[in-house]
């Protein structure tokens, strides 16, 4: 490879990996947030009403602009797109950082939401392009998109981070809140970018025909002609499949695990050692109780996502591989898409009927490590699959379509559903696991029956030229 596209593949990891960084923010820092901004808590009406908008309402906003975001990366170019898409959820998650009120925090996040869902098209297609050797573009594809995981590992280890040493840190509105500089650190991305952008090229064979005068308008109504109406309707409705899982299921991990009883025995342990610390001098402070509690189920949560984003990280590199051997792309989603359809709903069954068992939590984390390899790799899936069945005109277009509407709206209305229907007062954690395998199971079944229908691409990107 020469360096241009070593720059172009770093930049496209920061951005796939800062992409999940942004999105894995919410599940660690939204008990904490509604507690600060709106003194919200777990359980009443007012959190599962934030809650759900929190989750649903920037995922429309992501949908709807990242639809956009994608015609205009057919339209403008790929590299000019993902350089503003990056900007925009980097300065957002920065603002939101500094939010004093939950609609100011509601505002933020749609503009991360935006930048993500036009930043992953853009760069898929910028990539796609860049390297035309279908082998050596499905290793750029597969390894550049391990990265997402890595953002995920990394926003766990952050918020750990941020948890034990926020007192340390300089005070935001005359508080240290761990929340606060888990969202700050997202404009992390925007340094290098800035540094790297005037080195970056156009994607050669958009720049091509664009400059022969033959690059065709992108129409959304196009992906819905005879030639692509299948291709558009199964993979929008297999992107919603994923996502459901997904938010639906696997991102409500870090609200469950305070209900373990190994969690609950940490936090006893905690609160018992604040009280030791008081005496006639400096007597016991109730406040200091609840953050002893909150500390140590934030610590837990954390330590969970950990083992789940590593296993997304891994599925990642396993899919990489596997796209290489694997010629049927039915066959190379089916591998961990049927796993991931028994494992993840019996995952949540399990865990529902073991919150009172003590000595769970070290095998929670590696069945919650097995869910992040099946899930996370049918998401590196579509990063390889999607650029191979759109034409070049409609590539933004289409890759668009099927991951902002499919994925972010539809996919991510499964939030909606799973606060819906595990709000109970005080929390039941069992209530939402059961919620959480319901959901996991239909979605899983239903991807299982499109995969059925889903086009095999040209070989060597015929429908790409």
């Amino acid at each position: 490879m020469t360096r241009t596209q070593w720059l172009i593949c770093i930049i496209a990891s920061i951005g796939f990996a800062f992409d999940i960084y942004e999105l894995l923010m919410l599940p660690l820092i939204i008990k904490p947030a509604l507690l600060s901004l709106g003194g919200l808590v777990v359980g009443t009406p007012e959190y599962t009403h934030w809650a759900r908008i929190l989750f649903f309402v920037p995922a429309i906003a992501g949908g709807v602009f990242g639809l956009l975001g994608g015609w205009l990366t057919d339209r403008l170019g790929r590299r000019r797109v993902l350089t503003w898409s990056i900007l925009i959820y980097a300065f957002g998650a920065f603002a939101a950082g500094f939010a004093t009120t939950l609609p100011q925090l509601l505002i933020c996040r749609c503009f991360v939401f935006v930048g993500v869902c036009v930043e992953f098209v853009a760069a898929v297609a910028w990539l796609a392009e860049i390297f035309p050797d279908p082998k050596q573009r499905e290793k750029v594809l597969g390894f550049t998109q391990a990265f997402s995981s890595l953002g995920g590992l990394l926003v766990a280890v952050v918020y750990g981070f941020a948890v034990r040493h926020a007192g340390d840190l300089p005070a935001i509105h005359g508080t240290h809140e761990a929340w606060r500089y888990t969202l700050i650190s997202g404009l992390i991305p925007a340094i290098p970018l800035i540094i790297i952008r005037p080195f970056l090229p156009e994607s050669p064979s958009w720049l091509a025909k664009k400059t022969a005068g033959t690059l065709r308008r992108p129409s959304i109504m196009e992906l819905f002609s005879p030639a692509l109406l299948r291709t558009t309707l199964v993979t929008t409705a297999l992107f919603a499949c994923c996502y459901g899982i997904a938010f639906g299921a696997i991102q409500h991990l870090p609200q469950m695990v305070p209900g373990l009883v190994d969690v609950k025995t940490a936090v006893t342990t905690a609160q018992a050692a604040v009280k030791q610390k008081a005496t006639p001098e400096a007597p016991l402070n109730p406040k200091a109780l609840v953050i002893a509690k909150s500390e140590t189920e934030q610590k837990a949560s954390a330590s969970v996502q950990t083992w789940q984003e590593v296993g997304g990280l891994v599925g990642r590199v396993l899919l990489a591989f596997a796209a290489l051997y694997i010629v049927s792309r039915r066959a190379l989603l089916r591998l961990f898409l049927v796993p991931a359809l028994i494992f993840i709903p019996g995952l949540f069954w399990w865990m529902g009927n073991n919150f009172g068992t003590p000595e769970v939590l070290g095998m929670f984390k590696w069945a919650v490590f097995a869910a992040g390899i099946l899930l996370v790799a049918q998401f590196s899936f579509w990063g390889n699959y999607i650029p191979r069945v759109f034409p070049i005109h409609l590539r933004g277009t289409g890759e668009s379509f099927a991951a902002n509407i499919g994925g972010r709206v539809i996919g991510t209305s499964m939030a909606w559903i799973f606060f819906t229907f595990s709000a109970s007062t005080p929390p039941n954690p069992g209530k939402m696991a059961a919620t959480a395998a319901i959901i996991a199971l239909v979605m899983g079944v239903c991807g299982l029956i499109l995969t059925f229908f889903l086009p095999e691409p040209l070989p060597e990107d015929e429908a790409g030229h």
